[in-house]
């Protein structure tokens, strides 16, 4: 293996973890936009209604989806979630104006799909709070005590 692919391979989970921060406040930032009005408000300016089918949903989704995969809290649970919220919203919203997504404005969409399913195979990388709280509880337990046959 060539030294620059054993860097790269050692660099890994700091990139995969640099990716999920960046994945995670993209979407965050989509939800808080919808759900609050900051950031240039929902599309149109605004937020959306309270309750309001899917819209509301995918925001509510998008924000605490956002968070915990920012955080790298849940990582692949919410990441699941979220990955699949915006399969519906292309396949439901956007894919009936065209058939690419260049065509029906479903760029977003497709590419937080795909980048959300991308975080449920590979985790959340480093920087997670959810690998430093398993890795305190690592190190707080006991170790197995072993009995030795007589």
């Amino acid at each position: 293996m060539s030294s620059l692919t054993a860097r790269l391979d050692q660099a890994r989970p700091y990139a995969t973890g640099m990716f999920r921060i960046v994945v995670g406040l993209l979407f965050l930032c989509h939800g808080a936009a919808s759900l609050f009005g900051v950031l240039g408000g929902a599309k149109g300016g605004g937020t959306v209604p309270v309750g309001a089918w899917p819209g509301w949903y995918a925001a509510a989704i998008q924000f605490a989806g956002g968070l915990l995969v920012l955080l790298g809290a849940g990582t692949r649970t919410a990441a699941f979630v979220s990955s699949g919220s915006m399969a519906y919203a292309y396949f439901a919203v956007h894919q009936p104006r065209g058939l690419f997504p260049l065509q029906n404005d479903g760029e977003a969409s497709a590419m937080f799909c795909w980048a959300l399913l991308l975080l449920v195979f590979t985790g959340p990388g480093a920087l997670a709070l959810g690998s430093l709280r398993s890795s305190s509880r690592s190190r707080t337990r006991e170790p197995d005590r072993q009995t030795v046959p007589a």
